[in-house]
């Protein structure tokens, strides 16, 4: 008997993921529930985070770099004392620190993480260091060190403190860790410090606010699932083109084709025919060139 592919179904899919529940996990639910052919994800929060993970299906997937390079924005929760294995609560506690640090403290050092900076990952992270995950290495014990990475930090803020924690916000580029910054401002403060909660409140265009509660996805019937489907498009921050008929003809087979609409020389649109997103390219002219094109059905 032939294995069942799924269907062809394209567009993005919100979902507000809770603590305990990996994102390949998540993505693989989505999977089953809508029945669709492919899926993937945007951007991976680790098990104990929560909050907005953006899943996409089917032509969507080609969209998935777009919403890679947006902003991000996290609320996270550190606890003071102590500097652990992971940089999250999860993890061996490796030192203990008796200090705490004021608000005004807090505050006073959040400007060193603003803008560019660089940013030693967590030694437990997906960094891969000579072909091997950098989490798997130290599983086993391995001793390595990874390099800084640069990182652009739009907004960190003091939202609340408490004796032993500080409640804070993070809009940051792609590749930011938030147990780094935990972890770099604990030591900074003289007091050590990790991760002890973590949630994506918003990604790029999409806010956890119009997320769908992971557990209510295998409660949902396909049909209102289907409906909940944001298009192909929604993570574009392009200019939008539209494409004659012959235009859409040939951009659909990754021809130039051309567009009624005009715009910059060069600059990078998405193309639209019927109300459809049909291809991503450069505007040249009065036609598009296409790097991407969405098949239709």
């Amino acid at each position: 008997m032939a294995r069942k592919k799924g269907r062809e179904i394209s567009g993005w899919l919100l979902v507000d993921k809770p603590a305990g529940v990996g994102s390949t996990d998540v993505v693989g639910r989505v999977r089953w529930a809508l029945d669709a052919k492919k899926a993937g994800h945007a951007g991976t929060l680790d098990p104990d985070a929560t909050g907005l993970l953006a899943v996409a299906l089917g032509e969507a997937t080609k969209t998935v770099p777009y919403l890679t390079e947006a902003l991000k924005a996290y609320d996270f929760t550190v606890n003071w004392g102590a500097e652990t294995a992971t940089d999250d609560a999860s993890g061996e506690v490796l030192q203990r620190s008796d200090a705490r640090p004021s608000a005004r403290a807090i505050h006073d050092a959040l400007p060193v993480f603003r803008g560019d900076i660089m940013q030693v990952p967590p030694a437990v992270s997906a960094v891969k260091v000579d072909g091997a995950r950098a989490y798997d290495l130290a599983r086993e014990g391995e001793d390595f060190t990874l390099a800084a990475r640069p990182l652009w930090v739009e907004e960190l803020t003091l939202l609340a403190t408490r004796d032993d924690q500080a409640d804070l916000r993070l809009v940051c580029g792609k590749g930011g860790y938030v147990r780094a910054i935990a972890r770099d401002l604990g030591r900074a403060l003289g007091c050590l410090g990790h991760v002890h909660s973590l949630r994506r409140v918003w990604s790029g265009p999409f806010d956890v606010a119009d997320a769908i509660p992971f557990e209510r996805i295998d409660r949902t019937a396909q049909a209102e699932l289907d409906s909940a489907l944001l298009p192909i498009q929604a993570a574009l921050d392009l200019p939008q083109m539209r494409a004659s008929d012959q235009g859409a003809a040939r951009i659909a087979n990754g021809n130039p084709g051309q567009v009624l609409d005009h715009g910059d020389y060069g600059a990078e649109v998405w193309v639209s025919h019927d109300d459809r997103a049909i291809a991503i390219g450069r505007y040249m002219g009065g036609e598009v060139h296409p790097s991407r094109v969405f098949v239709r059905p």
